[in-house]
């Protein structure tokens, strides 16, 4: 093969990772759609492997917030958007628990 050949496959390869197209996926995702992308969950469990493996504590904190943040987004966001009272509530609940949690094992623990 010459060197324009093996320029041209390399560009067909590598032309999903594209900056353009890499936004386009990112903003085509929504919540729920996240939380099922298995390239996503792949990630997170990659992350997850080597955080175990190395027994990184920080790298288990980032992966408990993304999880919980997730989660805490999922069931007390409402369907319209529009918050209330008694959405807020909850949402702001979950988020100091969220917060002192990662205090207490980011800097006391």
């Amino acid at each position: 093969m010459e060197k324009t050949e093996i320029i041209n496959k390399a560009k067909e390869v590598l032309s999903p990772l594209e900056t353009e197209n890499i936004i386009k996926f990112l903003k085509g995702l929504n919540f729920n759609s996240i939380i099922g992308n298995p390239i996503i969950l792949g990630l997170f469990l990659l992350l997850l492997f080597y955080a175990v493996i190395k027994r990184s504590k920080f790298i288990l904190l980032f992966l408990f917030t993304c999880i919980s943040v997730a989660a805490l987004i999922h069931y007390t966001m409402p369907e319209s958007g529009v918050m209330s009272l008694s959405t807020l509530l909850p949402f702001a609940g979950g988020g100091v628990a969220i917060c002192a949690i990662l205090i207490y094992f980011g800097f006391i623990k």
